[in-house]
């Protein structure tokens, strides 16, 4: 994972389990894994990826097992809703970069379109 230099670490490495999450990789009731195993592999602080962590869980995506760890949660809604802002994220992305070609909406949907048969 590389960091950018417009977010916090914490942010980032939150993008980074959700997007874990959305795409299945960890899943439902599923253990995350350990505050010390992501620092080590991200190369971060330990407390920067507590951080992430502490609020994760205050956004109910994960929760902790007193000495067992922290897993994901197995409520549906709150993925579905993480995958839905996540595809926001990136349409919004890519029309203000369509936007900034100057193409207009049919060119966008044509490209979409073709884009889509393509990679199907």
């Amino acid at each position: 994972m590389k960091f950018n230099d417009f977010q916090p670490i914490y942010v980032q490495i939150m993008d980074y389990i959700k997007y874990q999450i959305i795409r299945g990789q960890l899943k439902p009731n599923g253990k995350v894994p350990s505050v010390r195993d992501i620092a080590a592999t991200l190369k971060v602080n330990p407390n920067t990826v507590q951080r992430s962590y502490v609020e994760l869980e205050r956004e109910n995506i994960i929760y902790a097992k007193r000495g067992l760890g922290n897993f994901v949660t197995d409520n549906e809604e709150i993925v579905e809703q993480l995958r839905e802002e996540k595809a926001k994220e990136i349409f919004n992305n890519f029309f203000i970069e369509i936007q900034k070609l100057g193409l207009d909406k049919a060119q966008s949907i044509k490209l979409i379109e073709e884009g889509w048969i393509e990679n199907e």
